[in-house]
Formats: C-alpha cells, sequence, structure tokens
C-alpha cells in the first residue's frame, strides 16, 4: 500500500483481548471505569460546587474551577476517547475505521490541553513533569500510530497505538495512588500539594512499564504477527 492511502485494516485497531494477559485485561477495564468514574464526579463538580466535603477534595475542587473552560476542554474529549476506546474492544466495532477517524484527533486534542493543564499542577514541578514526560510519550506513541495506519503497517500501528492507550489510561492509575496518600494522610501530614506529583510518576510508570514489559516479551509481538495473518 502506497503511504498517504487508508484502506480497511486487516486487524483489529487493538490487539485481540484474549492475547492479554488476564491481570492486564481486568486492569484495563478497572481503568475505564475509573476515568470514566473521575470526569463525571469533575463535571458534576464543577457544574454543582458543593459547599461541603473533605478540606482537601475541597481545595482540589477550586483549584479545577479557577480554569473551568480548560479543564472541560480536557476532561470532555478524553472522556470520548476513553469511551471509544472501551467500543473498540468488542468485535462488532473492533474494525471499525470511523473509531480510529476518531480516536487520533481526540487523542490530540487529550494531549494539547493536558499540556495547558499542566501550568495549573496541583503538585508543582515534580507533577507538572510527569505530565510533560508522559504526555510527550503519549503523543508520539499516537502519531507513530496514525502514520503506521496511513502506511497500512497493522502490526505496528496496534503495537504504538496499544502503547499510547496504555500511557493515557495511566490517569486512572493515579488514582489508586492517590487514594492511598488520602488514606494515609493523617499519618504522613501530606497534602495533594505533596504528593500528587509522585502519584502521577507512580500511576503513568505502572501502566507504560507495563504494556511495554507485555510488548517485548516472548507473547507480546508473536500474538500481534500471528492475528495480522489470520
Amino acid at each position: 500500500m502506497h503511504s498517504g492511502s487508508i484502506s480497511e485494516p486487516k486487524v483489529g485497531i487493538f490487539p485481540q483481548a484474549r492475547s492479554f494477559p488476564a491481570a492486564m485485561r481486568i486492569g484495563f477495564w478497572i481503568c475505564i471505569f475509573i476515568a470514566v468514574a473521575v470526569v463525571l464526579r469533575r463535571v458534576v463538580a464543577l457544574l454543582h460546587p458543593s459547599q461541603s466535603g473533605p478540606p482537601q477534595m475541597a481545595g482540589l475542587d477550586a483549584a479545577f474551577a479557577s480554569h473551568t473552560a480548560l479543564t472541560l476542554a480536557h476532561i470532555l474529549p478524553a472522556l470520548a476517547f476513553v469511551l471509544l476506546l472501551a467500543l473498540s474492544y468488542f468485535p462488532r466495532f473492533a474494525h471499525a475505521t470511523w473509531l480510529m477517524r476518531l480516536l487520533f484527533p481526540l487523542g490530540v486534542i487529550v494531549g494539547i490541553t493536558a499540556y495547558a493543564m499542566s501550568t495549573y499542577s496541583v503538585g508543582g514541578w515534580i507533577e507538572r513533569s510527569a505530565v510533560l514526560f508522559f504526555n510527550t510519550l503519549f503523543l508520539f506513541a499516537l502519531i507513530r500510530a496514525w502514520l503506521y495506519w496511513r502506511q497500512g503497517e497493522a502490526i505496528l500501528r496496534q503495537q504504538w497505538m496499544t502503547r499510547a492507550v496504555a500511557i493515557l489510561l495511566g490517569i486512572a492509575t493515579t488514582r489508586p495512588v492517590m487514594g492511598i496518600f488520602f488514606a494515609t494522610s493523617s499519618l504522613t501530614h501530606l497534602t495533594p500539594r505533596h504528593f500528587f506529583g509522585i502519584a502521577f510518576w507512580i500511576g503513568f510508570s505502572i501502566n507504560t512499564i507495563a504494556i511495554e514489559l507485555w510488548l517485548r516479551s516472548t507473547n507480546g509481538r508473536p500474538s500481534l504477527e500471528t492475528m495480522a495473518h489470520k
């Protein structure tokens, strides 16, 4: 296929679910659930601010409310991306070209607005450095996937799109990590300003390292190659 032309993909947008270890499949859907829940909770908090609740949560809500338009410009496309991502794992939509056409621009919007959001980082430069590093990795992987899609390179497109998705879902993995910090704050006396950056580095690192280890494992690439020739 010549560069710049697009045809219906021979394989799905992502590797079939059964090609992943059970732990990764479970982790994927947990991340999807957390990501959707976090966005919906943030939208409600922005549209209907609560005057009650824990002081730390109230402080976070106020911080996001100070740049409501930018927050919505970031989280709503992210929500759409995650919902389409979940849809793509169902066989009926696994080969849908229109899904690919939507995922790429949505991902770019999420990435660009993430850079803008980093200027308001709750965790200061530690959080900002995590966003800049992993967001750049996400956009790099997304663009590589798009280029390989244009070239008809199904295996490489799947690899890079899988990387991009794993990195993006790292934001969901940060939430349980933050939960641990919140739960132990009475003992550690750490506030979101102190632990948000650490939680970002931990959460994104878990997803990025896990997917890279799988892609480089004896089960990763062979699984993709096998499916590409079915």
